[in-house]
């Protein structure tokens, strides 16, 4: 068993996590053990890019808005707003009692510094991306401009302005995401990159940090400054990440989790006569990809993805391996998504197998492959059972093409980090479940100059030009039918293959009352309750 290195406050938030994390009922009954899908990569909202962190930060800070626990936008430090009549200027007015977790104010400087952070290009956010909308947040990102020509302002302590470039329909989303968190200014002008210690970090959320122990647990605390703290009913909630679905099952089983926000897709039906309606599904705007690395040969030539992307048979994936818990995916935007028409689906979706079959090794063959050389595959994912049990079945259904695949796993920090990072592959995992419910959430990743997710370094500058249009275009109807057209290069070009569409599965105890499936997938710790 490897050793942790143990890291605690040394005040009352420490205490607490001990007592809650110590023996007994009691015990048990004030900590709620969230099951999550992976130790973070980091606690720093600006430098955040995965869904584990994202329900961390979810309790850790209140952006300008967040998400109820049906999946609703709700004021968070922000009681109102309103909007100018040409659509680009938005004006917040902060709540008086909105406190961060040492007591200081939370003011609209905050939210000014914090916006500011993660546009210079010191911060290396490989998300700020996400918030390219807010007038010059491209320049500022990229050096050609200062942080102070940002398109946000505090007019004073409690008024916050936003400028965007342009209308956004989905700007209000956006700000709830952690991207758009704020964080302590003399914190992290104190403590640097240090400022997401326990000890260090000061949040504004219904939490705050307690402890963290890699690879087991991190540990938020009620924040008793939070300005809903007396409707805060859990004192504490330890995040444990689980990455081997099987093993947290049995966790679950054993009392030891109160919590799993995912499940192993071949074990549903089982778990379902096991656990009833503890077993939650529901829908969910996610994408289950696998992406193509362009920067080599032979996954640079389009005959080769092609042909890998026929033989895959989605629905026996979806509905076989994942339970029913995901659905076939032949485009790369979810259906259900706002401001969208219906996205170009993938063609060959009504082909027999044997025809796909066919016109795969022919493409193959095309490039060069074929019996005497067969095309060699490595395949890169993070671990969990449904990801191992997918990478399996995809590796079988190449074979019947002659495709030779070898496998590279590792956990989902690492691996999402040598993707981000520019590292070397074949062919990836990826996944992406929506910050907000528009096209352009979806088809952005693959921009070129998305550098942060578009990891195969795809580029295409008729592509790149409709996204450009997209963004400038007021007409929602219009500018639905761009991202069509944008969406329909992708699919001839296949960069990404889409593979599965997301749904949400849980299990969640009879102990924890508030959670609702949502199209968000959130369930802020605040609005639940843990019975004895």
């Amino acid at each position: 068993m490897p050793l942790h290195r143990r890291h605690c406050l040394t005040g009352g938030g420490a205490l607490l996590a001990g007592a809650v994390l110590g023996q007994g009922a009691a015990a048990a009954t004030a900590l709620y053990r969230r099951g999550n899908d992976a130790d973070p990569e980091t606690l720093d909202p600006h430098r955040s890019s995965t869904v584990a962190e994202a329900h961390i930060l979810r309790d850790l800070f209140d952006g300008l808005l967040t998400y109820d626990n049906y999946g609703a936008i709700v004021p968070g430090a922000a009681t109102r707003w309103s909007v100018s009549p040409d659509g680009l200027t938005y004006t917040f007015i902060l709540r008086e009692d909105g406190r961060w977790s040492n007591g200081d104010a939370v003011t609209a400087g905050d939210f000014v510094f914090a916006l500011r952070r993660i546009m210079a290009p010191a911060t290396a956010a490989k998300y700020a991306e996400v918030l390219a909308p807010i007038r010059n947040a491209g320049a500022v990102n990229d050096g050609s401009a200062p942080p102070e020509a940002l398109g946000v302002g505090a007019p004073d302590e409690r008024t916050l302005v936003v400028t965007l470039e342009r209308p956004t329909p989905y700007v209000l989303e956006l700000l709830t995401h952690q991207t758009a968190l704020p964080v302590h200014p003399p914190s992290v002008l104190r403590f640097g990159n240090a400022f997401t210690k326990p000890g260090n970090l000061v949040s504004n959320g219904a939490y705050r940090l307690s402890e963290v122990v890699p690879n087991d647990r991190i540990t938020l605390v009620r924040n008793p400054h939070h300005h809903a703290a007396a409707t805060v009913a859990i004192p504490a909630v330890a995040f444990v990440p689980t990455p081997d679905l099987a093993s947290a099952v049995r966790r679950y089983a054993a009392g030891e989790i109160d919590s799993l926000a995912d499940l192993p897709g071949d074990q549903i039906a089982s778990l379902e006569r096991r656990f009833g309606n503890q077993v939650v599904l529901g829908p969910a705007l996610g994408l289950y990809a696998l992406a193509f690395n362009g920067r080599k040969a032979p996954f640079d030539d389009v005959r080769v993805r092609r042909a890998l992307s026929l033989v895959i048979d989605r629905e026996f994936l979806s509905e076989v391996v994942w339970g029913r818990t995901m659905a076939p995916a032949y485009s790369l935007c979810p259906p259900g998504l706002d401001n969208a028409r219906p996205p170009p689906q993938l063609p060959g979706r009504d082909a027999l197998p044997i025809d796909r079959e066919d016109e795969a090794r022919a493409l193959l063959a095309g490039a060069g492959f074929g019996p005497e050389r067969p095309l060699r595959v490595e395949y890169r994912f993070n671990t969990t059972d449904n990801n191992r049990n997918t990478a399996i079945a995809i590796a079988d259904m190449w074979r019947t093409i002659g495709v030779e695949t070898r496998f590279v796993y590792t956990d989902a920090k690492t691996h999402f980090a040598h993707l981000r990072d520019g590292g070397d592959f074949d062919v990836a995992r990826m996944s992406w479940i929506a910050d907000y419910s528009d096209p352009q959430n979806f088809l952005f990743l693959l921009q070129a100059d998305n550098l942060g997710f578009n990891c195969g370094r795809y580029a295409n500058p008729a592509f790149d030009d409709l996204m450009r249009q997209a963004a400038a275009e007021r007409d929602l109807a219009r500018r639905a039918e761009i991202l069509v057209r944008a969406e329909a290069i992708l699919l001839d070009d296949l960069p990404w293959i889409p593979v599965m569409h997301t749904r949400a599965k849980a299990l969640v105890s009879p102990r924890l009352s508030g959670h609702h499936p949502n199209l968000r997938n959130v369930a802020p710790t605040r609005f639940l309750t843990l019975k004895a």
